[in-house]
């Protein structure tokens, strides 16, 4: 009995030792073997949206489905890693992509594997075949127009070397390229007015986008409202003549200093045209007041929800001599800006 009970205990101890060995080797992976064959290795990817006028890390709220593209050091394609539903919910979120030693470069879309997406690509699917330079996302116009509500994108790259750590971490920043334009007409006398009465539309040149988030030229697209409306939102001077006001919205591609969307309001009766202006320079009116010291494409960037409030008089014409831009009203000293 004493004997038993001796290769028992030498038994145990061995299968004990064993287990012990393994997992040292493989939390000592790296120091162990000099060549790391059996290591594992890659990226452990955070994602941050905080690319808005709150400074916020927004990704959590904003981004549904993220997908990742991977690209060697001679752009050619590596991997494609997507990500969608309440995972992405989570603060501690991490994409891990295997990947072995080397320099990459990461581009991510967050809005594109989602099954209501507004924008496609070609797709990546062929180690070493598709490269870097031919990957560009386009906008699912018809014929160059759009009157849809956009699915948000939002665009992030990055360059990354994987060297002997088992997976190197690292945060890929996000910009929004998808925006919601406002158009409020407010009538000043106490004539009622209607959205049917007016015809409005944003024209730009920003349908595609290259691998790095510029406008690459491909025709101007014709924006309609994705919705439109009006509302009595007062009365004059405590009288019960109505505060008549009609509006419309646009959601639109990303908006660049490289290109020149135009605002257009006509009446629909007889195509009189009511509102034509640059919308950019309009919109940058309030950077003018409190963002100075930022660059114009880094406002158009950051804000992506905007209001213009227009005021008419009893012909149905702008009085050009003041607007609303998010809420801040700027009084125009020239009506050509």
């Amino acid at each position: 009995m004493k004997l038993k009970r001796i290769v028992s205990i030498n038994t145990v101890s061995r299968r004990l030792l064993s287990l012990l060995l393994a997992a040292l080797c493989f939390t000592s992976c790296e120091k162990i073997y000099s060549d790391m064959s059996d290591c594992p290795r890659g990226l452990s990817l955070r994602f941050v949206y905080d690319y808005n006028m709150e400074y916020a890390n927004s990704f959590h709220n904003k981004v549904d489905c993220v997908s990742v593209y991977v690209f060697d050091e001679f752009g050619d394609f590596v991997t494609l890693i997507t990500e969608t539903g309440d995972v992405l919910r989570d603060e501690s979120y991490r994409m891990d992509i295997k990947l072995d030693r080397g320099s990459y470069t990461v581009i991510a879309y967050g809005g594109m594997a989602c099954q209501n997406h507004s924008f496609y690509m070609p797709t990546f699917t062929t180690r070493a075949v598709s490269h870097i330079d031919d990957m560009y996302v386009e906008l699912d116009h018809q014929n160059f127009y759009s009157d849809a509500l956009l699915h948000p994108l939002f665009f992030g790259r990055m360059d990354v070397v994987i060297d002997s750590k088992n997976y190197t971490e690292e945060t890929i920043y996000l910009v929004k390229d998808t925006n919601n334009i406002r158009i409020v007409l407010q009538q000043t006398t106490n004539q009622t007015i209607a959205s049917s009465l007016f015809n409005f539309e944003i024209t730009d040149d920003n349908t595609w986008l290259d691998n790095n988030n510029n406008v690459v030229p491909k025709g101007n697209i014709k924006y309609a409202p994705w919705v439109m409306g009006e509302d009595i939102v007062g009365s004059w001077d405590d009288t019960d003549s109505p505060v008549s006001a009609a509006w419309a919205e646009f959601s639109t591609s990303r908006l660049t200093t490289a290109t020149n969307p135009v605002l257009r309001v006509t009446a629909k009766e007889d195509g009189r045209e009511i509102i034509s202006i640059p919308l950019n320079t309009y919109l940058m009116l309030l950077r003018s007041e409190l963002y100075a010291e930022m660059s114009e494409q880094e406002y158009l960037d950051r804000e992506s929800e905007w209001s213009l409030v227009f005021f008419l008089d009893s012909g149905l014409r702008w009085l050009n001599t003041r607007i609303v831009v998010n809420n801040w009203v700027v009084r125009l000293n020239h009506t050509e800006l």
